[in-house]
């Protein structure tokens, strides 16, 4: 079991948290979305974590190669289209969490256009979500057109577990 907490002031922002050995794969992100939200169902299950070895989120840089289309994984952040290809070049690390595990505890930063989406925050404009110290710790995605996950800034937040700090690899 794990609890992750601000790293600068120490608050607990999650209860205890088992950890997935990946991040679960979305194979159609329209199932289970709910109708009154539009929200797609969490890609990590209540209780649980597990750590993208993947870029996430803004920012966002121009691709060196052209990429054929693909069929969405369910887990590409909506963003408006902007000139070129672009990949995400945001957190490697970054612990994916269920958002109610986490959102008691933060409290929404709006900053610009970093909370803009239709039904919710697409994520795709960096950080969204602060601890009540005002450390802007988390991204949450979790608009009607993409996913659902909040990701936890792998440098603001650290892992606890019963036998002393969390391995983050």
């Amino acid at each position: 079991m794990t609890v992750f907490y601000c790293a600068k002031c120490g608050t607990a922002l999650t209860g205890d948290l088992v950890a997935l050995p990946a991040v679960p794969q979305v194979d159609d992100p329209d199932d289970g979305r709910d109708a009154k939200t539009g929200r797609a169902r969490s890609t990590v299950p209540n209780g649980h974590y597990a750590i993208d070895p993947e870029p996430w989120g803004a920012p966002f840089v121009v691709a060196d190669e052209p990429r054929r289309l693909v069929h969405s994984g369910g887990r590409e952040l909506l963003r408006v289209a902007s000139t070129g290809v672009t990949l995400s070049a945001g957190w490697r690390d970054s612990f994916v969490v269920h958002p109610e595990d986490v959102l008691p505890r933060l409290e929404p930063f709006e900053l610009g256009n970093n909370w803009l989406g239709c039904c919710g925050p697409t994520g795709a404009h960096g950080p969204n979500l602060a601890c009540c110290c005002g450390s802007r710790l988390a991204t949450w995605a979790a608009d009607c057109m993409g996913p659902n996950e909040l990701h936890l800034d792998p440098v603001r937040v650290y892992a606890w577990n019963e036998n002393g700090p969390a391995d983050s690899q």
